[in-house]
């Protein structure tokens, strides 16, 4: 059975992220570390962790030569999973891509589209029009034909991502909140359970579980709600 839970190592705390690993493990498919934890220790903290799988969420977004040498270098520490954004442009995201295929290795590349903490408001603010679903379906359309083998979107998008573009993208989602949990800084959420009946390959969950008195039961406890 595929683990569809990715939980999130949102911390600089070495130690904390540790425990956080080890408590999850046995429900979640492998663990996020974003730009909090690697900030924070670089690659020899991924070394650290418990073995296991490794969503590395970097959000690489420069010109097509920097992301290209950036993949480069990451592609040596094996991540299962490795963010870009989609708003680099095809150009970016294939130049990456060509560096996935001539190491022959098994890292997948995700495009994020559009973060989940932007609502349209938001999105006007920074000059694009466009709602939300509309941005995404074009970032999505670009990022895949472009060479990305899936895509970050909120669970929102999730739905119309797979009319679009089939089964074929992964789609991992972030925004999700279970039942009676605060939003906080999640403009675009869903449930656990809503997200992976709308199509989700994977749900990344953060506070939800690394917040909670007890962090390995809150995992299983949403692992067992979208089993």
């Amino acid at each position: 059975m595929v683990k569809r839970l990715i939980v999130a190592l949102d911390t600089p705390d070495l130690a904390r992220a540790q425990a956080w690993a080890i408590a999850v493990a046995p429900s979640c498919g492998m663990v996020k570390v974003g730009l909090e934890f690697f900030g924070a220790h670089g690659p020899a903290g991924l070394a650290k962790l418990p073995q296991g799988q490794v969503f590395l969420d970097l959000k690489l977004h420069d010109i097509p030569n920097t992301v290209a040498g950036a993949v480069r270098a990451l592609l040596k520490l094996n991540p299962t999973l490795l963010t870009l954004h989609a708003g680099g442009g095809a150009a970016m995201i294939t130049a990456a891509r060509a560096e996935v295929d001539k190491a022959g290795s098994a890292t997948k590349l995700l495009a994020v589209t559009v973060l989940t903490s932007l609502d349209a408001a938001a999105l006007n603010t920074v000059g694009v029009p466009a709602p939300p679903l509309e941005q995404v379906l074009r970032l999505g359309r670009l990022a895949v034909a472009a060479g990305a083998h899936g895509l970050v979107c909120s669970p929102l998008e999730v739905a119309a991502l797979r009319a679009e573009l089939g089964d074929g993208p992964v789609l991992v989602v972030p925004g999700i909140r279970p039942a009676g949990a605060a939003a906080g800084d999640q403009a675009r959420t869903m449930t656990p359970r809503e997200a992976v009946a709308a199509g989700a390959d994977y749900i990344v969950v953060g506070r939800p579980v690394t917040a909670a008195p007890d962090p390995g039961m809150a995992a299983a406890e949403i692992a067992a709600g979208i089993a």
